[in-house]
């Protein structure tokens, strides 16, 4: 057998879907929920179409608003969080050294190496204090290094996702202009595009396929069902 056939590559797939991921995930699960549970409980209510699509683009306005300010609030706490960690390990590693040694020691210990084992990996610390809190950072706290223009990216991402999916369910409104069709209409438009994003979704979760599009069916279909059931119900009306 050759040297060709006795070595090869092993290739390992992780999960490592990258905050765009996350944001758009984020921003298009509440998008195609919440409108379309508003769109169902007013037709339950026996609005008018007109009165759906001036409602729903009104929510879905300040919707993506909102999830986009959250998303700008957070990303922004995330790296001032980690600003601020930094500025604290970089105070330690000058004025409490030897603590701070230990503790790198025992973050090795877990891989099964002692203190000699690690003395030029410290040695190198103590010349290199960027690498230091670098790895500190990282071992101890967990923490990455924000990606710049973080904040406003996310807000914008989230934002749009809201805008897109939540269009989904209140254009069959905008083109239909009796209730009962436009709501059949806007339910079949909006399961498939749940369950199409669920699938799409269970690429970047490790979830099969067919489960990720079930439960993100079956979440939007609670939540616009309960809106339909609750507006019927106060309404004391036939849908």
């Amino acid at each position: 057998m050759s040297a060709a056939h006795r070595h090869h590559h092993h290739t390992e797939r992780h999960f490592a879907a990258s905050d765009t991921v996350r944001d758009i995930v984020l921003g298009m699960a509440d998008g195609l929920t919440v409108p379309f549970a508003l769109a169902a409980g007013l037709s339950a209510a026996n609005v008018a179409s007109r009165v759906v699509v001036v409602a729903g683009v009104a929510e879905i306005a300040a919707g993506a608003i909102a999830m986009g300010l959250g998303g700008y609030l957070a990303a922004r706490g995330e790296a001032d969080h980690y600003h601020s960690e930094r500025r604290r390990e970089f105070r330690e590693v000058r004025e409490l050294q030897r603590e701070e040694e230990r503790e790198i020691v025992d973050i090795f210990k877990g891989y099964g190496l002692d203190r000699a084992a690690c003395e030029p990996i410290l040695e190198h610390f103590r010349n290199d204090h960027e690498a230091w809190v670098d790895f500190m950072m990282h071992f101890e706290l967990g923490l990455e290094t924000p990606q710049p223009g973080r904040a406003l990216r996310s807000a914008l991402t989230i934002g749009s996702a809201y805008i897109v999916g939540g269009l989904v369910p209140l254009v069959p409104y905008m083109l239909i202009n009796t209730l009962k069709p436009a709501l059949l209409v806007s339910v079949v438009c909006t399961g498939a595009a749940l369950a199409i994003f669920g699938a799409a979704k269970s690429r970047f979760t490790g979830v099969r396929g067919w489960r990720s599009a079930l439960q993100t069916v079956l979440i939007g279909g609670l939540a616009s069902a309960t809106a339909f059931l609750l507006a019927h119900w106060i309404g004391g009306g036939t849908p």
